[in-house]
């Protein structure tokens, strides 16, 4: 090997350096003049700052109003099942239509539940802690059942609360 028959792995050509005179004319090829025609100083849209500064509801859906406040989702029983259900004399609750497999629980709690009016009432029962509608009410007191207003809409007793309520009774 000698050096006259060394060759160059990489091309001699230089890149084309723009925005130094010649033959580029007016704006060397950058499409503007100003702050947008220099290197490296490019600049933001100011409607984007704002937006960044404003604070964000984190999650999936949070800003939408529907999703950012939960609403109280009732688990339904009508008449009809309750009879098939429940024998005469017995207390209705939360915890009893979750046993006898009428209710599900939500995430591990068990659901407000709301008593509505179709079919027929054929046995004696009483209500506790549970939302009843009015015609409800009315065919539940001509049985002659009874009906205690439950504690609160808000109230979903955990896991916690019904195993220790299962242990008393």
């Amino acid at each position: 090997m000698e050096l006259h028959t060394l060759t160059r792995t990489k091309s001699n050509a230089t890149s084309r350096r723009v925005g130094r005179g010649g033959k580029r004319g007016k704006t060397s090829g950058r499409g503007a003049k100003g702050q947008k025609s220099r290197a490296g100083a490019k600049f933001r849209p100011e409607w984007r700052d704002i937006i960044k500064k404003i604070p964000k509801r984190r999650g999936y859906g949070r800003n939408r109003s529907r999703t950012a406040v939960p609403r109280v989702r009732f688990a339904t029983v009508n008449f009809d099942t309750l009879s098939r259900q429940f024998k005469a004399g017995d207390i209705v609750t939360p915890i009893a239509l979750v046993k006898a497999g009428v209710v599900r629980r939500i995430s591990g709690k068990v659901p407000p539940i709301k008593v509505l009016a179709r079919g027929e009432l054929s046995v004696k029962l009483s209500f506790e802690d549970v939302f009843i509608s009015e015609v409800a009410r009315a065919t539940i007191e001509k049985a002659g059942g009874a009906v205690r207003a439950p504690v609160s809409r808000k109230v979903m007793p955990s896991k916690k609360a019904v195993s220790s309520l299962k242990a008393k009774s």
